[in-house]
């Protein structure tokens, strides 16, 4: 098999025989979903009537059915993948621009008898800045008309709808865009007598509440699902073929390591055409999928989550697994503080893949399904290295300067560069609803994932799981070359001022005292290691003020 020859036509048949009228279809970025919508509009569309050699030699092209079923269907074909805008009004316009571009195309029924004065009038109100009213059922009158010229009902093909909603979320104007997209989806999808059939695609399953309520004809497909599975992305049989076509067969290993993790459904071994097609061409490893969007929504997620969901990355970081109740259908509203969300999002976009899951019982003896999740693959783990780097990219000086008086025991330095970090870095890292609370225990997560990013490979690093107000405690052991751990070791606690402290120096004792009280060092005595070898700091901080101590 060679790379030109891999076909996935077979997904417009077992599409087609499903018979669902609207189907949603969520996968990662850069696994073809567009180029899967743009096979289907090509082979259905009246524009590529009698193109049949777009299809011969194709496997969709065996069946004489299908070959008389290309090109009979007129087909509505639009993408959200560039309405990326900072504003609920940009968006807007942005989605009234690609309607407006929709109805040029068809501009020649103004030319004909088909539409009455009133309809001529309707359609030439389509604008960038029309009213809701007008903008909601434009896809649906647009299909009326299509559907009387062609004398057969249409196909609606949908590219990345979720992206402006994604991009919503980011940018603080949710419930804005929510309902405009409510009424444009409904008045398309849901009471559209003149629609055929619908394909929608994105990365994300958003709640049917948000965008798609009463919308009871919706098949959706997510990444657990059966259905087209091996639709989407490289298999592994597929790619080693390319890596023999390319004389690279010596290199599945190493592939397979950085860049395989995906699954569908049941089906495992799957890969991002993305990253394998810059891999066979620059012919060397690199993040190549990892680093093709901003991934700015999950910088956000992970920067300003809360204590819980900051320490679960850390030990996904150190290459651990977590566990988590999953909901596929993502709640926006919800990402500011329900972790269940924040995991879901992080599943559904490719970052996380399951290991495993098991059914559990709650509380109120409900069962629900509990998921086993790790970083999908080398590629990701280097990109969210990078992406914690980046956060104190503006004081790497000082965070690398204070790493070495760290190491090196020198307190004075300690103190002097981690307050240079503490004020350069602060408000980048603050978003809570009370920032005189959540403030240094936020910055001090971040604090410790910088730590981990720096030293994982020269340290075990573990977080003490207690709970509590402005409470974090770690513990650094240094390895040797056979990752055993030698004597020399640090632990940390950190608390923040309290209202009856009148200076930080106390709060530096309460969190020495708590390391004595708590018996932290108890573990690492229990290995033989001497009290002289374990340091004990206390960091206390009030603002952006912070004293170290031991």
């Amino acid at each position: 098999m060679k790379i030109t020859d891999i076909d996935k036509t077979q997904f417009i048949k077992e599409w087609w025989e499903q018979g669902d009228s609207v189907t949603l279809i969520t996968r990662p970025r850069r696994f073809g979903k567009t180029l899967t919508m743009n096979m289907v509009e090509k082979f259905f569309s009246v524009d590529y009537a009698g193109r049949k050699e777009l299809f011969e030699g194709l496997s969709i092209w065996q069946e004489d059915k299908y070959r008389k079923l290309q090109g009979t269907y007129p087909v509505i074909s639009i993408s959200f993948a560039d309405v990326k805008e900072t504003s609920f009004l940009q968006t807007r316009k942005s989605i009234c621009r690609i309607i407006k571009a929709l109805y040029n195309k068809y501009d020649f029924l103004l030319r004909t008898d088909l539409l009455n004065d009133d309809e001529k009038q309707e359609f030439r109100k389509i604008a960038v800045d029309m009213e809701d009213s007008e903008a909601s059922f434009s896809l649906k009158a647009l299909s009326d008309y299509l559907c009387r010229y062609y004398g057969k009902k249409v196909i609606i093909l949908l590219d990345e709808y979720d992206t402006p909603m994604q991009e919503a979320y980011v940018n603080g104007y949710w419930g804005e865009l929510s309902s405009f997209i409510r009424g444009l989806f409904n008045a398309a999808f849901k009471t559209n007598p003149y629609l055929e059939r619908a394909i929608m695609t994105g990365i994300t399953r958003i709640s049917r509440e948000s965008i798609f309520s009463d919308l009871n004809n919706l098949e959706i497909v997510t990444t657990t699902s059966e259905k087209y599975a091996s639709v989407f992305g490289f298999m592994q049989e597929e790619v080693f073929a390319a890596l023999n076509e390319f004389g690279l067969s010596e290199k599945r290993e190493e592939v397979k390591r950085w860049y395989d993790g995906f699954s569908f459904g049941k089906r495992e071994d799957i890969y991002n055409p993305w990253s394998i097609l810059n891999y066979l061409d620059k012919r060397k490893v690199g993040a190549y999928w990892a680093n093709s969007s901003s991934n700015n929504l999950v910088g956000k997620l992970l920067r300003e989550g809360n204590k819980s969901i900051k320490q679960d990355f850390e030990t996904l970081l150190r290459g651990g697994s977590i566990y988590a109740e999953v909901d596929e259908q993502i709640i926006y509203e919800q990402l500011d503080y329900d972790e269940q969300a924040v995991w879901s999002l992080l599943l559904s976009s490719g970052y996380l893949k399951t290991k495993n899951l098991e059914s559990c019982s709650s509380d109120y003896q409900e069962w629900k399904i509990i998921y086993e999740l790790e970083i999908t693959n080398f590629e990701v783990k280097v990109m969210f290295r990078s992406m914690v780097k980046k956060w104190f990219g503006g004081v790497s000086s000082a965070y690398n300067d204070f790493v070495k008086a760290l190491l090196n025991d020198d307190l004075k330095a300690m103190n002097i560069y981690m307050n240079d970090i503490a004020m350069a870095t602060f408000s980048y890292f603050d978003t809570g609803k009370n920032p005189a609370r959540t403030e240094p225990e936020r910055f001090y997560h971040g604090f410790v994932l910088g730590l981990l990013v720096e030293l994982s490979d020269k340290y075990l690093l573990t977080s003490n799981r207690e709970s509590g107000f402005g409470r974090y405690d770690v513990m650094l052991e240094a390895k040797n070359k056979n990752g055993s751990t030698m004597d020399d070791c640090i632990i940390m606690e950190f608390k923040v001022q309290d209202t009856e402290e009148e200076d930080l120096s106390d709060t530096v004792k309460r969190a020495l005292e708590q390391i004595e009280e708590q018996e932290y060092a108890s573990i690492l005595s229990a290995r033989g290691i001497p009290e002289e070898n374990i340091r004990k700091y206390g960091f206390a901080f009030c603002g952006k003020k912070v004293l170290i101590g031991s």
